[in-house]
């Protein structure tokens, strides 16, 4: 079979179009909350939008009670159909070791990619500084971890996080956000 110059024009403009019709995920909503206020402390927990299309968060943490060096996060995703349910993950990681090895555990350095890029987490290993920050981590940039490198289907999900220290919970922060085409 034979194609000929318009046709193939015709089939690269089509593969153009599909490649536009994608997936686009927005911020909807974040909580950080603090259970023990001596602990720990949040500055900034916001969202912000500049424009239609382009969103950020920042989270700004300070930790009152330091040092650290016994710290268990637990990440879990939610989807919500009639109420946020678990979706995929909810695993948990000694922090301290983690950050020692990142390669230790494919879902957790999945899950920190989201957001280690626009953190001071990445050069942190206990015992951590007394500031945790995440700033301006833009929609877009979330995009194309969750619809180009993992594919989630359409819908809104719940990043959840709860920070642990010595057996306690202190702190947890929650990331809404939706995925449409």
């Amino acid at each position: 079979m034979v194609f000929g110059c318009k046709q193939c024009v015709l089939i690269v403009v089509i593969l153009c179009v599909i490649a536009e019709i994608a997936s686009r995920v927005e911020f909807s909503n974040i909580k950080c909350t603090s259970h023990d206020l001596e602990f720990v402390a949040y500055e900034a927990c916001y969202l912000k939008s500049v424009n239609r299309t382009y969103k950020y968060a920042t989270v700004k943490s300070r930790l009152l009670k330091l040092p650290i060096t016994n710290a268990i996060i637990n990440i879990a995703l939610f989807q919500r159909l009639n109420g946020y349910k678990p979706f995929l993950y909810n695993v948990s990681v000694d922090a301290c070791r983690f950050l020692k090895t990142k390669r230790s555990n494919p879902v957790i350095t999945y899950l920190l990619n989201l957001f280690v890029r626009h953190s001071n987490l990445l050069n942190t290993t206990c015992p951590y500084k007394p500031y945790i920050n995440v700033e301006k981590l833009t929609a877009s940039f979330l995009n194309n971890q969750m619809t180009n490198v993992l594919q989630f289907p359409e819908g809104d999900y719940l990043f959840e996080s709860k920070w642990f220290n010595n057996k306690t919970h202190r702190s947890t922060v929650n990331v809404y956000v939706t995925i449409n085409s």
